[in-house]
């Protein structure tokens, strides 16, 4: 073997790895929004996290990966250790998919059609059309990395067996072969070279660009091959640097399913070898049977272990105990961040939590204007530092993730998402303020007027309904409680001025006094502003659903211009109704709400503009 037969080793190591990076990071964003469905599916059921887990590596072609996003998963609480367990039983034969399309490189026939299948063949114009695709579109950008980074990658794998072809001729490299048939060398040697370069599937590549040399025997590969799947656990390991216990149990769990998994194989193999003799152990192997190998180990290893998930949980809870101080799981994990798609969905699955505990907050805020005390004042003081806190962390989270190479429609969803917890956060401060004009009410011993109680309780019954429409649009998608929001949302503008004039009112007739109008005043700002930022959420909402075919400001445009139809006025003049003031008592449909209903139609026609 010359100098330069090592060089184009090195270049064709260089370029095959290159490749697969770049084949898998095109893959991932490529089924970025398929994967986004996996937090939907992840379930309890063992059988159907292994699936999962085989289906999610298969298309990313990298365990590394989808260990890594576990990992992750783990640390934010979202998955459970055993579900872990499982989906990583899965990751392992999933990995097994790129050994087979890299076996390939071994056809050898003059047919034209199996011709057709050596990559040699089809590579180049993978290439070819990946480099139009990449010229012509920029939607295209990650169907063209995977067709380039798989040409490249097979490029570097023909590489690599040309350059080691030489070498079947050289004794010294017989030799050192030879001593791979010791199997605890075999597997320290594939462990420790598969942990270098963190991928199993690029070993077992390796492996079989050098079986293209036919000096390669069964019992020296069989070893190696048991060694990569251990080598692979090291991504998770460092992955798990710095996580929670749970995480780190995680990393536990695969260590300890390889091994087992390799030291039961092992044992088994070579006490039928001792009493069968097989006949095939000194033969050449090729790339088709290591592929065949990798495999049949991984997936001999989920049977056995697949019965015993609880007993591999217990090994790693056991392996790294409970820590007495107890651990919170982080709101975000940065792992995540190499799957930007799920990124992205956890960002918006911890909006949802954070709308849920400011609808929470908000109602106890409500609840303290009829019955003020300390507890629940504290309450919602302590929900909106929690609320702060998650804006803060959600925030650089999601300017993290649109740093990324984002599809537009991911990148828009981020921008809507930052607004969306501006508009949450801003509701969190609103509900503080009622607390404030409750406790001041409380302390001075005051009380708004019987007329002007019953009118502040059907408007804040109405921002109670336009916030709880606002909170179920965006945590369920739900697009027909979004366009009820705008209704509602004119209808508290009409409560407010309505409200006030009749406060005007009775201040002329000696019925209410100018410090009580202060405090109302103060009430009917934070209530009508609640209700502008629900407005907000609800029509980020829509345009979220209805993707590029609606804008914010042009539905708001059209629905103040009366564009909307027969069904935004009828939503109108049913919230005119059920939260008329002019109307204590029951609502019969005879008129009493007609001074708001005189008032409604001036404040839409000035919305209007008209």
């Amino acid at each position: 073997m010359s100098i330069y037969d090592i060089f184009q080793l090195m270049g064709g190591l260089a370029l095959f790895l290159f490749g697969m990076s770049i084949m898998g990071d095109a893959l991932e964003k490529r089924a970025g929004r398929r994967l986004k469905p996996i937090l939907e599916q992840l379930t309890s059921h063992p059988l159907k996290a292994v699936l999962l887990g085989a289906g999610v590596t298969a298309i990313i072609q990298s365990s590394s990966a989808t260990t890594v996003m576990v990992v992750g998963f783990v640390n934010s609480g979202i998955m459970q250790l055993r579900q872990a367990i499982s989906v990583i039983m899965g990751a392992n034969i999933g990995t097994t998919v790129t050994a087979w399309i890299l076996s390939l490189t071994g056809i050898q026939s003059d047919n034209f059609w199996m011709t057709l299948l050596k990559p040699s063949t089809f590579s180049p114009i993978l290439a070819f059309i990946g480099i139009i695709l990449l010229l012509a579109s920029k939607r295209h950008r990650d169907t063209a990395g995977i067709l380039l980074g798989f040409a490249v990658l097979m490029y570097g794998m023909e590489a690599m067996s040309d350059s080691v072809s030489g070498l079947s001729q050289q004794p010294a490299f017989v030799n050192l072969l030879m001593l791979f048939s010791n199997p605890l060398f075999g597997v320290l040697v594939g462990a420790v070279v598969t942990a270098i370069i963190q991928s199993s599937s690029a070993s077992v590549g390796i492996l079989q660009a050098i079986a293209h040399t036919g000096s390669l025997s069964f019992g020296a590969a069989i070893p190696i091959i048991m060694g990569q799947n251990i080598g692979t656990c090291i991504t998770a390991i460092l992955s798990a640097i710095g996580a929670n216990r749970n995480a780190k149990r995680v990393a536990a769990a695969h260590l300890f399913f390889n091994l087992i998994g390799t030291v039961i194989f092992l044992v088994l193999f070579y006490a039928l070898n001792a009493v069968l003799r097989f006949s095939f152990i000194n033969l050449p192997i090729n790339a088709f049977y290591i592929a065949a190998i990798h495999t049949l180990f991984n997936m001999m290893t989920t049977v056995m272990l697949y019965p015993f998930i609880g007993w591999l949980e217990k090994l790693a809870i056991r392996a790294i105990p409970d820590d007495r101080k107890g651990e919170r799981h982080v709101l975000l994990d940065e792992r995540l961040l190499n799957t930007p798609a799920i990124a992205l969905e956890q960002s918006r699955r911890l909006t949802a939590q954070m709308a849920g505990e400011i609808e929470v907050a908000y109602l106890k805020a409500d609840e303290l204007l009829d019955r003020f005390d300390e507890k629940g004042f504290d309450q919602v003081r302590d929900a909106e530092v929690k609320v702060d806190q998650y804006e803060d962390e959600l925030g650089s989270y999601l300017v993290k993730i649109g740093a990324m190479s984002l599809p537009e429609r991911d990148s828009q969803e981020i921008s809507k998402l930052l607004h969306l917890i501006g508009d949450f956060e801003r509701i969190s401060d609103h509900a503080v303020n009622i607390t404030e004009v409750a406790r001041e009410l409380h302390e001075k011993d005051i009380q708004f007027s019987p007329a002007g109680q019953e009118e502040s309780r059907v408007m804040r019954a109405a921002v109670r309904e336009i916030l709880s429409l606002a909170v179920k649009a965006f945590v369920d998608n739900d697009l027909a409680a979004a366009e009820r929001v705008e209704p509602l949302e004119e209808v508290v503008d009409l409560l407010r001025a309505n409200i006030k004039l009749n406060h005007v009112e009775r201040l002329r007739n000696g019925l209410c006094t100018i410090e009580l109008g202060f405090v109302l005043s103060d009430l009917l700002t934070n209530l009508e502003r609640t209700a502008d930022h629900c407005s907000n959420i609800a029509v980020s909402v829509i345009e979220l659903v209805k993707k590029d075919s609606v804008d914010g400001h042009e539905y708001l445009r059209n629905v103040h211009a009366g564009q909307y139809g027969p069904l935004f006025q009828t939503t109108y003049e049913q919230y005119l109704q059920e939260y008329d003031i002019a109307c204590p008592v029951p609502r019969n449909g005879n008129g009493n709400g007609k001074r708001l209903a005189d008032g409604g139609a001036g404040v839409a026609e000035e919305k209007a503009g008209v």
